[in-house]
């Protein structure tokens, strides 16, 4: 599967957002608030992995839930997993495909996770708990 599209779609997602930023980072495109905090990488193989995926910054809980919910899209991934951040794999065909609704909710959550209150109000909803 080609990723360029795949990273089309995350790219647009991502700069929708207020204050939000492009840069490579350990290799790869990652997006930061006011060009600090990462809170979406996209990962094309990243380190051997076999898939093309999305990490995402994810509140307390929600990374757990979703892997659990749905191990075929959801995983841990590696260096950020441990801190909370989820892996969704992009390169799944048929009903397991993402939507661009779908794509477009996971990296407003995690904007919402990482950005200040300032930003989060601009996008609608409020700052989540645990940050």
């Amino acid at each position: 599967m080609d990723p360029e599209p795949l990273l089309h779609r995350v790219r647009a997602a991502c700069l929708a957002l207020p204050e939000v930023v492009e840069r490579p980072s350990h290799g790869t495109p990652c997006w930061f608030v006011r060009g600090r905090k990462t809170f979406v990488m996209f990962a094309d193989h990243h380190h051997g992995d076999p898939h093309v995926a999305l990490w995402a910054a994810a509140p307390p809980g929600v990374a757990e839930q979703l892997i659990d919910d749905e191990p075929t899209r959801f995983f841990r991934p590696p260096y950020v997993g441990h801190r909370g951040w989820v892996g969704l794999r992009l390169d799944l065909d048929g009903a397991d495909a993402l939507d661009d609704d779908e794509l477009r909710g996971l990296v407003t959550d995690a904007y919402r996770h990482v950005a200040p209150a300032s930003l989060v109000r601009l996008v609608g909803g409020s700052t989540p708990p645990g940050r």
